[in-house]
């Protein structure tokens, strides 16, 4: 367990202050063929009344995608994710008091994004799909996410892994944060993901979050994303008698919110200042609950 350092992440709108408490960012995918939630909300009107209702939980952000990046997908066309985000960022645009992020590997994507009022881009390729982003980034003064991402996602499961995920995530951040330099995006407006799922076997993903700390080091805020992954459900599947594959309802739902939570608070004490997930409203509780084990300060008074 370690202090998390405190940083400022400036917005057109606002400013984030990272550190004293943890960050929830709920997570929105805009595709028919997410893993982690089915396509539930694909629709138009079923995207902006989860936005909102994840806003009502208590997300602090919220992260929409419109690109599926799961282990095996092909990756669409600009024109065909461009179709699917731009109707819910024009509908939330006036409708969301909480900060937009964009999740996309696509400069076009990106500037476009950005004109219809996202404040953050996540690059789940850490600048290596599209490089341009950093551009983007640095000329409209948005934060930038940068994740690790082993490879690309039709294949990134079935290379093989690295000998060690932590040396390999440390030497691809500096890769990443040298090109976002070059292109002039400042340090201060930089936010690190090890991009847990993203390419590492089942042992690696728990081993990162083990070894959050040597990550923080690099001196960037961190973000972590375990929310419904799938080495947290190959890890529970037999206990509880389910497919690692099954859909998110019923029972199989509700043990990966278990363990989402435990990696969650581990992914907190470790030194996580956004953790980005589905449930937001039960990993608020979790999360509200670690930060005081980080710091009992902000326990309530007795």
């Amino acid at each position: 367990m370690i202090p998390r350092r405190k940083f400022r992440l400036k917005l057109r709108s606002r400013t984030l202050i990272l550190g004293p408490r943890t960050l929830v960012m709920g997570v929105l995918n805009v595709t028919p063929d997410s893993f982690s939630d089915g396509g539930n909300f694909f629709s138009q009107e079923k995207a902006v009344q989860h936005a909102l209702q994840m806003e009502r939980d208590g997300a602090d952000l919220i992260d929409i995608g419109a690109e599926s990046t799961r282990p095996g997908s092909l990756g669409i066309a600009a024109e065909e994710e461009w179709s699917r985000l731009a109707p819910v960022l024009a509908a939330l645009r006036t409708r969301l008091k909480i900060p937009i992020s964009v999740d996309t590997r696509k400069s076009e994507i990106a500037a476009k994004a950005i004109e219809s009022g996202a404040e953050i881009i996540n690059d789940v390729s850490g600048l290596k799909y599209d490089p341009r982003i950093g551009e983007i980034s640095a000329r409209a003064r948005v934060p930038l996410i940068l994740m690790h991402m082993r490879g690309e996602p039709q294949t990134m499961q079935q290379k093989p892994f690295a000998r060690s995920a932590l040396k390999e995530v440390a030497q691809d951040f500096r890769a990443s944060l040298s090109i976002a330099r070059k292109a002039g995006v400042p340090n201060s407006q930089i936010v690190l993901d090890p991009g847990i799922g993203f390419g590492k076997s089942y042992a690696q993903n728990y081993q990162l979050l083990a070894e959050l700390p040597q990550l923080a080091k690099l001196g960037f805020p961190l973000l972590v994303g375990t929310s419904r992954k799938g080495f947290i459900s190959k890890t529970l599947a037999q206990d509880a008698k389910i497919a690692p594959s099954a859909p998110p309802t019923g029972v199989a739902a509700e043990i990966k919110i278990w363990g989402t939570a435990a990696t969650v608070t581990a992914s907190i004490l470790q030194g996580a200042h956004i953790v980005r997930v589905h449930d937001v409203a039960q990993m608020l509780s979790v999360a509200r609950i670690a930060d005081c084990i980080l710091d009992p300060a902000l326990a309530p008074k007795n």
